[in-house]
């Protein structure tokens, strides 16, 4: 009967208890953690009236939560700048024609977007018309030449016969004339016919292509466009011109494995900001770029200026419901609570909080978006 009482009193201990912050433990600010009303119901996830969240341990297990301290130190200071991918130069070309006509199809087909090609590839044919009034002249023309090279070749004939009794230096002359009209002839026939070749410019990809088998297209109209998918820059603008000769080095939060290089800067204001050219580089040689043409992407230049702080990987930050940024601190085993701050990023994957953490705070580097979704 007395062990029986013993282990309901033990059951009723154990169902009643409640989990408190660490003993001593406080915030960047100096305030204390292990407060009483920091109680909370230790049995599963929940979201406290102070704002702090309780985690049992299994569960944060589950969601892979791990906490580092945060050390200050000294990091590269940088900005963020808008930009848009934009075609290398020197790797990506047009495809026009020089002279309107009709799309006839090339060996393989018309190419489709997306398609890869080799310079010096057919893509297609633009077969010539000339107007009727030029076509009539071209076959009036084509009539004369044809019987004026029928005069000449009887005249050779005949010369070629009085060998001996006429001078050589008339039969030669007479073949040559001969031989010019049939020349002009074959040529003023094949232009008749004409059709020109739309050769790929350089090796890529096709990255536009809006071509029908039939259709008829003007002079100058761009009818491809290859691009290398290795090789693209990237654009960025600024309104400081002192930028350029202060980045040390620079990222892309939409690729964060994609290494930029600096190519330079633009003197010339062009609506209001300075243009600065990047050169785009997959993390392996030879890689495809995670990144379309045209695409708007936010470059982050790294400054060779120093700015204290604690570094840590940019999914540590996240918005609270007032669209705040904040890190979530561990105040004890199964608690968290959320500690707004100001940073900057420093590149892709890591950003620099210059305010808002002490030297011995515990803070979430992994998880931290499944810890605020928690209510």
């Amino acid at each position: 009967m007395k062990h029986r009482i013993k282990l309901i009193v033990a059951a009723t201990l154990l169902a009643c208890s409640t989990a408190f912050a660490a003993p001593g433990a406080h915030g960047p600010n100096g305030e204390h953690l292990d407060a009483p009303g920091a109680a909370v119901n230790a049995s599963g996830l929940a979201r406290l009236p102070d704002g702090s969240v309780n985690v049992p341990k299994l569960a944060q297990r589950r969601m892979a939560i791990r906490t580092v301290l945060a050390p200050e130190s000294e990091a590269a200071a940088t900005v963020e700048l808008p930009g848009r991918v934009i075609v290398d130069p020197n790797a990506s070309g047009r495809v026009q024609a020089v002279h309107g006509g009709r799309i006839e199809p090339g060996p393989r087909g018309l190419p489709v977007a997306g398609q890869a090609v080799r310079r010096g590839d057919v893509l297609a044919y633009v077969r010539h018309h000339a107007e009727p009034y030029a076509l009539g002249a071209q076959q009036a023309q084509l009539a004369e030449l044809k019987a004026q090279r029928q005069i000449a070749e009887q005249r050779v004939q005949r010369l070629e016969g009085l060998e001996g009794t006429v001078p050589r230096k008339e039969i030669e002359a007479a073949r040559t004339e001969a031989a010019s009209l049939a020349e002009r002839e074959r040529s003023i026939g094949a232009s008749l016919a004409a059709r020109e070749a739309l050769l790929a410019p350089v090796s890529g990809v096709i990255a536009r292509a809006d071509l029908a088998v039939g259709q008829v297209v003007e002079p100058r109209d761009v009818l491809f466009e290859v691009v290398d998918p290795a090789r693209m820059l990237v654009e960025a603008t600024t309104a400081d011109a002192t930028l350029a000769t202060r980045v040390a080095g620079a990222s892309i939060q939409e690729a964060p494995e994609a290494r930029l290089r600096l190519l330079g800067a633009s003197r010339s204001l062009r609506d209001g900001v300075l243009p600065m050219t990047f050169a785009v580089a997959p993390a392996k040689p030879g890689d495809a770029l995670p990144l379309a043409i045209g695409q708007p992407v936010t470059v982050v230049a790294q400054s060779k200026e120093r700015i204290k702080g604690v570094v840590l990987p940019a999914q540590a930050v996240v918005r609270n419901p007032s669209n705040e940024p904040i890190v979530w601190i561990k105040s004890g085993a199964e608690r968290f609570i959320p500690q707004p701050v100001q940073f900057r990023p420093l590149d892709a994957n890591t950003v620099v909080v210059t305010q808002g953490l002490g030297a011995d705070n515990r803070v979430v580097v992994q998880g931290a978006p499944l810890i605020a979704q928690i209510r």
